[in-house]
């Protein structure tokens, strides 16, 4: 148990997590790329060149791919803000296809001081907490590609 203690600490750095993340065998074979991780882990941004690899029959981006990017960030960002008395999980999500994504598309992730008090103060009693998070998925040009709604499964851990 102490190892993984030692592990899970190693990770809660976030220039360690997002050069992990980068080299992520399913990120790197989907041309996800980590651009920023805030040392506060309030914010991330993510990016996703159009490759012949990440490419769909018609030639826009792969919506697997456009999912990819945008699937873990809320809940790491909201885990690692939280820490370790918290349980978070992704529950569900729902991801909209607007427009046909080519060249370089971009995610930022936003987890203000208000989500985590309300967090807080939703989990207080022990209770589970189903908070739904959006992100916009952007063309180079500003366009909106992809709009991914994600609820996570946050509860306090209770005593042992």
């Amino acid at each position: 148990m102490a190892m993984k203690h030692r592990i899970t600490q190693f990770f809660n750095r976030p220039q360690v997590l997002r050069h992990v993340l980068n080299w992520y065998g399913p990120y790197r074979g989907a041309g996800v790329k980590i651009k920023h991780l805030a040392d506060d882990f309030s914010e991330a941004t993510v990016v996703m060149p159009l490759r012949w690899y990440n490419r769909n029959y018609v030639g826009t981006h792969f919506g697997g791919s456009l999912y990819s990017m945008v699937d873990p960030f809320h809940m790491l960002l909201i885990m690692n803000q939280l820490g370790k008395d918290y349980i978070v999980w992704d529950k569900a999500a729902h991801i909209e296809f607007i427009s046909p994504g080519t060249g370089t598309v971009t995610a930022h992730f936003h987890v203000s001081d208000e989500h985590i008090a309300q967090i807080k103060q939703q989990t207080a009693n022990g209770e589970k907490y189903l908070p739904q998070f959006e992100v916009d998925v952007v063309g180079e040009d500003g366009k909106l590609v992809a709009k991914a709604i994600k609820t996570l499964y946050i509860r306090k851990k209770r005593s042992q």
